[in-house]
């Protein structure tokens, strides 16, 4: 009854006029991002970092949200008419959505999306709602071994799962760290690789990282490829209503609910977002099938699952970002981002020290959601229209706002030669197929993870042993042992067990 209690109080805030106005402005901004290929949620919200101080911090994050929800309703329109995922997570939707659309069947195509988006978003909110509240308690009971240990393995998580290879995303993530480690140490006052430079005493905002990452990388990334990604291709039209006849509706809902429940337990998880709860509903839908002969022409659980595994998770990756201040994703690791930047710290002390703000930004999930399905449905022909933007005209703007945007943070050029420095670093990191999401966890957390560890080494007067013998700290180092190094030996022996010549 409590969790109810504050949840309705949420509602009191979500639903005043101005926030009603910033969720609706979140989710339309959210569903544009995901519908345009290349401009998602992170690189959104890197954007807006500078003027969202602006607002209250409450309004800011109801608004963040709508952007990270709307995403991944819009993703699955590009997926779908054009081929090309806006979203990363919306690539399994393409195979099946575009299909299905080349065969005269778009309207239920995205009507299974929107729907099973609509329903899975709701399920996994509702888990939100209730599975948060709970994990503070048990996050009440972390010492700063458990944290550190927690940090250890949402670092092995996502290097692991992220990028070509395990190389690549650790890679990354010392990356992230070095860039961390720039300016003044928080306890001793001592300069560390400034290199003299006074302006660099105090750091490399994170959200110059983000924003020369994900809008100059990306940018010089597009216009490297030349015409091959400057270039429109053709939408498929629609034909009639957006909707599903009886059959398509008894072939989707059993994916959606299985859907759901895939994605939003994986979506706790540090394991860099909603991909991985895709392609697992994916093929999960595949082998359940009763009509497997349709799988690469077009089936429609091929959508309704994956789409709603995508949206659970999303749900599921606020879970320990509020509760943890843990990130599983690039855009959770923003949002993190923003919270510090009001000088917030996520975490089981949230709940009781900001809970307008926490049960507010709950709340508005539900609002945001039935504003989704009602965007997303019947405007769902103009949404195609902005696939026919010139790529030239978008990541031009882009880098236009980038620009301005970073300048506005301090009002420094330093900023700005800084973003462009880091900008031809992402670029070269897309180039080689390097993962950027490790680079912003790592720059984010880095400087938690070192005072956590200070903190155990001075409480536990230099006792190493406390980091495995504790139980909760224990067993996760167990985990990220097991991660990083049982999993890759059984994948290596099991690649040389098939390779070997059979006698």
């Amino acid at each position: 009854m409590e969790v109810l209690g504050s949840l309705g109080e949420g509602f009191g805030v979500a639903l005043t006029p101005e926030n009603l106005l910033l969720t609706a402005l979140g989710v339309t901004l959210g569903t544009l991002v995901g519908v345009l290929p290349g401009v998602g949620p992170a690189l959104t919200i890197a954007l807006l970092l500078p003027v969202a101080t602006q607002i209250s911090p409450g309004s800011a994050f109801i608004m963040f949200a709508g952007i990270l929800y709307g995403a991944m309703y819009g993703g699955s329109t590009t997926s779908i008419l054009l081929n090309t995922p806006g979203e990363s997570a919306s690539v399994i939707t393409a195979l099946e959505g575009n299909a299905m659309a080349r065969r005269g069947r778009a309207a239920a195509a995205l009507a299974t999306a929107a729907i099973g988006s609509f329903i899975a978003g709701t399920v996994g909110t509702i888990g939100l709602t209730f599975l948060a509240p709970a994990l503070v308690g048990i996050a009440l009971a972390f010492g700063p071994w458990e944290y550190f240990a927690l940090i250890v393995f949402a670092f092995a998580m996502i290097s692991a799962v992220l990028g070509k290879s395990a190389l690549r995303g650790v890679a990354s993530l010392a990356l992230g760290l070095l860039l961390a480690t720039i300016g003044l140490d928080r306890q001793s006052g001592q300069a560390r690789l400034t290199f003299g430079s006074p302006e660099l005493l105090g750091g490399i905002h994170v959200v110059v990282v983000a924003v020369g990452l994900f809008a100059i990388g990306e940018t010089l990334f597009i216009a490297s490829r030349g015409r091959r990604d400057l270039k429109v291709e053709s939408v498929i039209g629609l034909v009639g209503l957006v909707w599903m006849n009886r059959q398509e509706w008894a072939r989707s809902w059993p994916a959606w609910l299985r859907g759901t429940a895939i994605g939003f337990p994986l979506g706790t998880l540090p394991a860099g977002g909603a991909e991985t709860p895709t392609m697992v509903s994916y093929a999960i839908e595949r082998r359940l099938s009763k009509h497997p002969q349709e799988f690469g022409r077009g089936a429609i659980e091929g959508v309704a699952g994956p789409e709603a595994a995508n949206n659970a998770s999303v749900a599921g990756s606020l879970v320990p970002l509020l509760t943890l201040g843990l990130p599983t994703s690039a855009t959770t690791a923003m949002m993190l981002v923003a919270f510090q930047q009001y000088g917030l710290q996520p975490g089981p002390l949230l709940f009781a020290s900001s809970p307008q703000l926490v049960w507010g930004l709950i709340a508005s999930l539900y609002v945001g959601n039935t504003l989704l399905l009602l965007l997303n449905l019947p405007l769902v022909g103009v949404w195609a229209k902005l696939l026919e933007i010139p790529r030239p005209l978008l990541y031009g703007g882009i880098l236009v706002l980038a620009t301005v945007g970073t300048y506005s943070l301090q009002r420094s050029m330093v900023d700005v030669i800084a973003v462009y420095v880091i900008g031809v670093v992402g670029f070269l990191m897309r180039q080689f197929g390097f993962p950027l999401a490790p680079t912003v966890v790592g720059m984010v957390l880095g400087p938690l993870l070192e005072i956590q560890f200070r903190r155990a080494m001075q409480i536990g007067l230099g006792d190493l042993t406390l980091f495995v013998t504790r139980p909760i700290a224990g067993t996760i180092i167990v985990l990220t042992v097991f991660l990083v190094v049982v999993v890759p030996m059984l994948r290596f022996a099991r690649r040389h067990r098939l390779a070997k010549p059979v006698a």
